[in-house]
């Protein structure tokens, strides 16, 4: 150190000045990139979270929608020929925002229907006149290989918050929404349909429940004062599955006793969660 006092910078360093001293020794690929981030966690120039977010979105630009966007068997869609109180009772159901709207086959999309553009109609009340075509916003395609941080760009260009994904016959083969990117960087967004890590039921209004598909049904019947056998399940999700007969897709639904039971998450190999709607006037008693 030099004897000079001028030499010396009486200011404490700021966050920037450890970045700086950070990258002294420029990295030349992610891998290097990533190690130096992570040293940087361990000195604690950066926190846990800003480390999370910046690999996930290093991690962003060399995914594909295919690697997230849900399956064609999932997609929930609204079909054109239906009615405007069809259309209201299915959306309710399944409890989405956006639905794509389909002619004849899922392979026809003819926009995105948004749940709250239902909302003037039910008010007005003149349900003859109703023509879906007239409230469905376009619909954007996407080829499933299109690189993630390329769509999410895309998606704040066009503030779009879903798009079709075809497959390269032109074929939909699912849909892939912004959330579903925002996830892969920050983490999973929680909304009101989510239940917290340390909860298994979540009471979302006197009548509706979200309910993780992995609640112990002895949990389940202490909640509901009901007296479902766990004899052969001791989940909820195992009790529902044994009902539908099959892995159920996203929005499908099913009455198991005094409940109409709505799978709100699901993919390929098990159910994860569901809606709980239930009249039991004990329970909006108990719970209310």
């Amino acid at each position: 150190m030099s004897d000079d006092p001028s030499s010396i910078d009486p200011r404490p360093k700021s966050w920037i000045d450890k970045i700086t001293g950070v990258f002294s020794d420029e990295p030349t690929d992610t891998k290097s990139l990533l190690e130096v981030l992570r040293n940087a966690e361990q000195d604690q120039v950066l926190d846990t979270d800003a480390l999370g977010i910046i690999e996930g979105a290093l991690q962003v630009s060399s995914m594909q929608v295919r690697d997230i966007m849900i399956p064609r068997s999932q997609v929930v869609t609204v079909a054109a020929k239906l009615s405007l109180p069809e259309i209201v009772d299915q959306v309710t159901r399944a409890s989405h925002s956006r639905f794509p709207v389909v002619g004849e086959n899922v392979d026809n999309v003819m926009g995105i229907l948004l749940a709250k553009d239902l909302l003037p109609l039910i008010l007005n009340g003149n349900n003859e006149k109703f023509d879906i075509k007239d409230i469905v916003r376009p619909a954007t395609f996407v080829p499933e290989s299109k690189r993630l941080n390329v769509l999410l760009k895309e998606f704040r260009e066009t503030r779009q918050h879903m798009a079709i994904v075809i497959d390269e016959y032109g074929s939909v083969c699912g849909a892939v929404t912004i959330e579903d990117v925002l996830e892969q960087i920050v983490g999973e967004i929680e909304d009101e349909f989510d239940v917290d890590d340390d909860s298994f039921i979540k009471k979302f209004d006197d009548e509706n429940f979200i309910v993780k598909a992995l609640t112990p049904v002895d949990e389940f019947n202490d909640y509901f004062h009901t007296e479902f056998s766990d004899q052969e399940f001791t989940t909820v999700g195992g009790l529902v599955l044994q009902k539908f007969g099959h892995i159920p897709e996203r929005g499908e639904t099913i009455n198991i006793g005094p409940f109409l039971v709505t799978v709100l998450n699901a993919d390929s190999r098990m159910i994860k969660l569901l809606k709980v709607t239930s009249t039991l006037i004990d329970t909006r008693k108990k719970h209310g």
